[in-house]
């Protein structure tokens, strides 16, 4: 028997919670909720992260509107399934927060005073290797090596920066961005050595190693490298789709074109986008 929707006098929060476990009822619920899993749902909650960023990276507020809807919803079914478990619910994981950001912001809810932007970045630091060291002291099975809670899921451009400024912080670090330039020549060095020997297998090792040194030199410049690789794929997309443009103009496609004419109109693009900045 159909029971009518969760009624719009509710808190929008509250709302969606019910929305939620209506879903998730086993009785009259959505089958497809239903035979969800933690696992199943957590690729989900990654796009709806990276949709959240594309939003914001095209600045269209409206769209950022709802797709911070689709990632709550993502938290949202996360802690529906961890209560039907008897593990914790909604409520638990907002307090775990609030709790954690009084904690790290001393200098807002405590007297606590930073000299510098820096200072505080090494306080945030600190703070979080704080609790890390008082869950290990608390018994909590699991991380023993300072890198273990660098979650696995990440990007793993995001993931290597990560990896990269936490062993900084303990002083396992090139101190200067022509130091890791130099390391980056000679992985690059490296790489080329394995390409021209033939064995491709090193070569994909090495390809990594090189990427590790671009995302340390990112952490070293305090630039985001996915930001930075976002900017140029969209870059890319602006300009092929201008060679595609010009050549419909022709009356032709990229397949019926070749890589001479390909790359003129390429060079075209650029000069098209260095006159409209100036």
């Amino acid at each position: 028997m159909t029971r009518p929707a969760p009624p719009e006098t509710l808190r929008p929060i509250d709302r969606l919670l019910a929305i939620m476990a209506r879903l998730r009822d086993p009785r009259d619920g959505c089958p497809w909720d239903l035979e969800q899993t933690f696992a199943t749902v957590a690729p989900y909650t990654v796009e709806e992260a990276y949709e959240v960023a594309d939003a914001i990276q095209r600045n269209d507020l409206g769209d950022l509107k709802d797709e911070l809807g689709d990632l709550l919803l993502q938290v949202v079914f996360h802690a529906r399934m961890a209560q039907e478990a008897g593990a914790f619910g909604f409520d638990d994981v907002a307090r775990a927060i609030n709790d954690k950001m009084i904690r790290r912001h001393p200098h807002v809810f405590a007297d606590e005073t930073y000299a510098s932007l820096t200072h505080q970045k090494e306080g945030w630091e600190a703070l979080k290797a704080a609790e890390r060291a008082g869950k290990r002291a608390g018994g909590k099975a699991g991380p023993e090596s300072l890198l273990d809670d660098v979650p696995l899921g990440l990007p793993a451009l995001t993931r290597a920066v990560k990896l990269s400024r936490r062993a900084a912080g303990v002083g396992f670090v090139w101190p200067t961005v022509q130091e890791v330039m130099a390391k980056l020549h000679e992985e690059v060095g490296e790489l080329e050595a394995e390409i021209a020997a033939g064995d491709l297998e090193k070569a994909r090792q090495e390809l990594g190693d090189v990427l590790f040194v671009v995302a340390n030199l990112a952490r070293t410049l305090e630039v985001d490298p996915e930001d930075s690789l976002r900017f140029t794929n969209a870059k890319f997309v602006r300009r092929f789709q201008y060679i595609e443009a010009r050549l419909a103009e022709r009356g032709r496609t990229p397949e019926q074109s070749d890589l001479a004419e390909m790359d003129a109109l390429w060079d075209q693009a650029k000069a098209a986008e260095r006159t409209a900045a100036e």
